[in-house]
């Protein structure tokens, strides 16, 4: 007998099928990589992230630092503790960005270079850094940013009039302390004045800083002022490389000071634009996955339209129970088969064709066969391998025969 290599199916694609069925997902991937990258390539040049005043994107404070210089006032950014102690004098002011980020001794040392600034900004300093920052001050919960009036004495706060205030709010007992653009009875800016030392001022929010902000209401006026009082302007951001956060313990979250100052997780350090791309490519595969399943339940008898011969539905389902290895299904069809066509021959009824005690008793009467041989062909346990399923195909046929001609 001749075997012929059966032609290429599911169980066994072929590289071109492989490629039919993978292009469609590699294409979706290729073009959200390229849109990532081009992306990234387009605002690279003028993003340098929030607050940073040589941003000129919405978030960014490039408008009033503009602004600013016309007015003669140098502006000088700074991301290190060291640079910016260094730079604060009497003629200058100070703009801490985002104070809460830094450790306790950086607060600490920062608090000492306060006294000789002549006025120190914090944009919303909250409880982890504004008791060392500004000591008697108490952060309160925050409160929407939203058009206020300032509702209190500071000329600065009349003269810019209504402005876009809110964030953490503020309450103080030190009797120098104005309270201005109140939120729901708290200050959401708040001046501290102390005759032998410059001027702390707490801004709540920063949004009157932000490009796409400053043009509403009052916040040009209001910005303006508070950082343009002294002929130069150092603007802090404090950095995660600054060489002083990674320098000694302390905590800046206001607790016991068990050295966790600074520690920040992995995702923290991840820019929030990979954070948004992992997400959405995330996304894209769910969906993906979702268009390319299958859904499996229960099989479901259909009448086929055309007739498909034997043969064909014979072939189709073998290469199925190949494809799944389901070499214990197709034995127990093979026997089931055998079994069935037996029974009539031996007189046996279709009732008891699968029952042992009844179909094994009247082949053994028909043949020169043990029950116990006789059990393990038509009753065994599944075959270990292909060879051992051909081999009991072969033996069923060669007993069907044996019966028929007996």
């Amino acid at each position: 007998m001749t075997v012929t290599s059966a032609p290429s199916s599911s169980a066994s694609p072929t590289p071109r099928q492989v490629w039919n069925r993978t292009r469609g997902i590699l294409l979706a991937v290729l073009v959200l990589v390229a849109a990532g990258v081009a992306l990234a390539a387009t605002h690279s040049g003028d993003r340098h992230g929030r607050l940073d005043p040589r941003s000129a994107d919405r978030y960014g404070s490039q408008a009033v630092a503009e602004l600013l210089k016309d007015r003669g006032i140098s502006v000088r950014v700074v991301a290190t503790l060291e640079a910016a102690t260094s730079a604060a004098g009497p003629d200058t002011t100070l703009l801490v960005a985002k104070p809460d980020l830094l450790t306790r001794n950086q607060q600490n040392t920062l608090h000492g270079t306060t006294t000789d600034a002549g006025r120190t900004v914090l944009l919303a300093a909250g409880p982890p850094s504004v008791d060392t920052l500004a000591p008697g001050v108490r952060a309160e919960s925050s409160a929407p940013v939203t058009t206020r009036a300032p509702r209190c004495s500071l000329d600065v706060a009349r003269q810019a009039g209504t402005a876009e205030t809110g964030g953490v709010r503020y309450t103080s007992d030190n009797p120098g302390a104005l309270n201005c653009y109140p939120a729901d009875g708290l200050s959401s800016l708040l001046v501290l004045r102390r005759p032998a030392a410059g001027d702390t001022v707490l801004l709540g929010s920063p949004d009157i800083l932000y490009n796409d902000r400053l043009d509403n209401q009052g916040n040009a006026s209001l910005a303006l002022q508070l950082l343009g009082s002294h002929p130069h302007l150092v603007w802090y951001l404090p950095s995660l490389s600054d060489p002083s956060a990674a320098n000694g313990g302390g905590n800046n979250d206001g607790g016991t000071g068990d050295g966790s100052a600074g520690e920040s997780s992995f995702i923290d350090l991840i820019p929030s634009g990979w954070l948004w791309g992992t997400l959405q490519l995330t996304l894209a595969a769910v969906l993906a996955a979702a268009w390319r399943s299958r859904r499996l339940g229960p099989v479901i008898a259909e009448r086929l339209p055309v007739a498909i011969r034997a043969s064909e539905s014979t072939e189709g389902r073998a290469r199925l129970h190949r494809k799944a290895n389901a070499r214990d299904r197709a034995a127990a069809s093979l026997r089931h088969a055998t079994r069935t066509r037996i029974a009539p021959l031996v007189g046996v009824s279709p009732r008891d064709a699968h029952s042992p005690s009844s179909l094994l008793p009247a082949v053994s009467a028909h043949l020169s066969t043990t029950d116990s041989d006789l059990h393990s062909l038509m009753f065994g346990s599944a075959p270990p391998d292909d060879a051992s399923l051909v081999l009991l195909a072969d033996q069923l046929d060669t007993l069907e025969r044996e019966v028929r001609t007996s």
